[in-house]
């Protein structure tokens, strides 16, 4: 009896679930919908991104449709305690409470003033005691115009030096900066790299060759390239490809400028706060630059853009760089709260530890997937740059940026492991993280694949896994999670992954099920094998 009376309840509940579910559904698309009827063709993640985030804590997203996702995007390495961190939240909330003003302009406030404070405190032994700082727009380009222009009024030059490869911003002057720049007013200079080297050598040789470049154009009167007013680089470029730069290399940089009186401008407005296993990354070579450029983390989720620099330099005339909404007090507040809790917490310690982790296991993993090209990155910053093996069909279709619909989730959408995913017992492994092995550089690297790029992150984000692609060609897919990844997530993160990439195999390579059978069968061998 009891049976026939709980089953029509259990039909009636399964009838409201399936009409909730339908109801959520319809909600997503229709947003989706209207978003691409009202917004510019400019907007980039939504494309490659259909999800409606309803809901979000930590690592993990909610969409309006009720599924689950594991953020490795962190709003472009905005977040780095995640999505919601109580910390951040009472922070934002005892600004809220105590009747402060939410607007300021450059006006003192005790809000500021701890910001500053706490800034300051986290700077580089040697720029600490002497620095200024210029509050700015709310985005990292206008901090990066900032330094522009307090380079240009201290020493009485105009041309600056910049980078291949690197991204500083969509403003006019940080875009003439950046390497895609289509009207080049400012002298490009070779980045060091190992997989993809400009001077086909890569390692200490090929930072060796790219230093001695950059001092040949600025002591040769027949370079065509002045003294400039300063150089600006990146310690790791992250839209260039996830390239860090050689310790020894960025020392080269800050004595060829030093000797001459150039400034050195460090962009850190994605490296900054801990997110390459340093509290900035310039920190990892030991040099000190006489401007930083910090936005992103430093707003903790919310909107801030600063330049920190020698006061020798601060020769400015009031006014001389303003704007509307550099007196956001909730994102002062929300920034000291997440600078305090990295230090305090030592996140930068952990992000060096896990992310030599995820790199290791990113290691063993392209040797099962000759489409993997090169692994690299430092801390919580990783690349997984997609390459054309020989032997693959590459014309899938669908490239960067193309919107993809039908996106189911798969299992472990909180974080749990999938279960026999490939590498549980491998990114928990308690063994020290390892250098890639030394191998012969090939002749020639292989063509960067955008189209497996692409097809890895559809395959990703169906398995509830959100990755960024960067890179020359969009073909570098990019990890940036939070500074708070648990063990337990940094594992999810790694089978989607290895899932998503195996599922791009199956469909171009018919002898990906045994090469990765056999890759298997060497691991274990090693000790390091699979769960189960």
């Amino acid at each position: 009896m009891a049976v026939t009376e709980t089953a029509p309840g259990k039909a009636m509940a399964g009838q409201t679930t399936a009409q909730e579910q339908s109801a959520a559904r319809s909600a997503h698309e229709g947003i989706l919908r209207r978003q691409s009827a009202r917004e510019s063709a400019a907007r980039t993640y939504a494309r490659a991104l259909p999800i409606v985030p309803v809901r979000a804590r930590g690592l993990t997203i909610e969409g309006a449709d009720g599924r689950r996702y594991l953020d490795c995007l962190s709003g472009a390495g905005t977040l780095a305690l995640g999505h919601n961190h109580p910390v951040v939240l009472e922070a934002i909330r005892k600004v809220l409470d105590s009747g402060a003003p939410l607007h300021a302009l450059d006006l003192a406030t005790p809000v500021k003033d701890a910001f500053t404070t706490e800034l300051f405190r986290s700077l580089p032994p040697g720029l600490a005691d002497h620095a200024r700082v210029q509050f700015c727009g709310p985005a990292g380009t206008d901090a990066v115009e900032a330094a522009f222009k307090l380079v240009r009024a201290a020493t009485g030059r105009s041309e600056l030096l910049a980078f291949a490869g690197a991204y500083h911003g969509m403003t006019s002057g940080a875009l003439e900066a950046s390497g895609h720049a289509p009207d080049v007013r400012v002298a490009r200079l070779p980045y060091p790299q190992d997989y993809r080297c400009p001077f086909g050598v890569g390692g200490p040789q090929g930072a060796e060759l790219a230093a001695r470049w950059t001092e040949s154009v600025l002591d040769d009167p027949k370079s065509g390239v002045p003294l400039p007013a300063g150089m600006i680089l990146e310690p790791v470029q992250g839209e260039g490809g996830v390239l860090p730069a050689p310790d020894d290399w960025m020392r080269r940089m800050r004595q060829i400028t030093a000797d001459r009186s150039i400034p050195l401008i460090a962009d850190e407005v994605q490296t900054g706060v801990g997110r390459t296993g340093a509290f900035w990354a310039v920190e990892h070579s030991g040099i000190t630059p006489d401007v930083m450029v910090l936005s992103k983390a430093i707003g903790g989720s919310l909107p801030l853009a600063v330049v920190v620099y020698r006061d020798d330099l601060d020769v400015w005339e009031p006014g001389a760089h303003a704007g509307t909404f550099r007196g956001n007090q909730l994102a002062m507040a929300a920034g000291t709260a997440t600078m305090a809790y990295v230090r305090e917490n030592a996140l930068t310690e952990r992000a060096a530890v896990l992310g030599a982790r995820m790199l290791n296991q990113l290691r063993l993993l392209a040797g099962e997937f000759p489409a993997i090209g090169d692994v690299r990155g430092r801390g919580l910053m990783i690349g997984v740059e997609m390459v054309e093996p020989e032997g693959w069909g590459v014309g899938l279709g669908g490239g960067p940026g193309e919107l993809v619909g039908g996106v189911a989730l798969a299992g472990g959408a909180d974080g749990v492991p999938l279960p026999d995913s490939g590498l549980s017992s491998r990114a928990a492994s308690p063994r020290p993280a390892s250098p890639r092995p030394a191998s012969p550089r090939p002749a020639s690297p292989r063509p960067a694949s955008p189209e497996l790029a692409a097809a890895v992150q559809r395959e990703c984000l169906r398995r509830g896994l959100i990755v960024e692609l960067g890179g020359r060609h969009s073909s570098v897919v990019r990890l940036l999670p939070p500074l708070t990844i648990t063990d337990e997530q940094a594992t999810a993160v790694l089978d989607r992954l290895a899932d998503a990439l195996g599922a791009v195999a199956r469909d171009h390579d018919p002898e990906a099920g045994k090469r990765r059978r056999q890759a298997r069968g060497r691991g274990q061998g090693e000790g390091v094998g699979r769960a189960g």
